[in-house]
């Protein structure tokens, strides 16, 4: 269970009620004749779909009450839009309407601030992609998306990307025996020469205290850019032993400067 936690938002959730599909068949007539009684019980009935899909974004470090907050009010949209005549299961109608709302919601909120035309374009690329999705059976390119919004490809390209989440630097993309290899393991500098020539002599004299395969190990990733992979495919050993010699090797130099 997610933090161990049962209570959100004051709703012990280990004693809410399930509906079976007949049940929420029935309380829909009663809900679209106007009983608010019956749409407080099928909000009720369905406020575990809400938890199961707010525990995709349990990583996020966003706060529970938060987000299952925010994914009531996706269940109450999805209840407001759903069309019985459909012979469309509601938790398969109401699953995406929680996700795209606690979606919008850790966009509007991301720390990194994007313009409200960017995430509008963002927004409108993402329901046409949908749309197309749906009327084609297979996912449209962002060509296809841009044409049809009457919008330059670059402009869809860039709001996508604008309201991505940030990927940190620490981000760990393989683990072997415990040691894991980050994105910044992955980053080639191609622009940062160093130019104090009084840390160049205390780097070259900390070299000189490495053996030879952790010397070009070095040289190659810190003074010739290279990502740990391609280190690895030029002396012919794994990316992860490349790792582990590397941070070795850096233990060792911080010894002797």
């Amino acid at each position: 269970m997610m933090s161990n936690k049962v209570e959100i938002c004051g709703v012990n959730t280990s004693k809410l009620p399930v509906l079976t599909n007949e049940e929420m068949m029935k309380l829909f007539k009663h809900i679209h004749a106007g009983d608010m009684e019956a749409r407080q019980t099928f909000i009720q009935g369905n406020l575990r779909l809400v938890l199961s899909v707010i525990q995709r974004f349990n990583n996020r470090g966003e706060n529970l009450d938060d987000l299952f907050q925010v994914g009531c009010i996706g269940l109450i949209k999805a209840i407001d839009n759903f069309d019985t005549s459909h012979n469309v299961r509601f938790s398969t109608y109401a699953v995406p309407m929680i996700i795209g709302e606690i979606r919008r919601y850790l966009r509007d909120n991301n720390p990194i601030r994007v313009s409200r035309s960017l995430r509008d374009i963002a927004y409108q690329a993402m329901q046409m992609r949908e749309q197309m999705t749906n009327h084609n059976a297979k996912e449209p390119t962002v060509t296809e998306i841009a044409k049809a919004l009457d919008l330059p490809k670059e402009d869809v390209v860039f709001a996508l990307a604008s309201i991505q989440d940030p990927i940190s630097l620490f981000e760990p993309i393989y683990q072997d025996d415990g040691d894991a290899i980050f994105v910044m393991d992955q980053v080639k500098d191609d622009t940062h020469k160093d130019e104090d020539w009084l840390e160049n002599i205390a780097l070259d004299e900390a070299m000189k205290k490495l053996n030879d395969r952790e010397k070009l190990i070095l040289t190659l990733r810190f003074f010739e850019g290279r990502t740990q992979m391609e280190v690895a495919d030029e002396i012919g050993i794994s990316q992860a032993q490349v790792s582990r010699l590397e941070k070795a090797a850096l233990v060792h130099m911080r010894k002797h400067i």
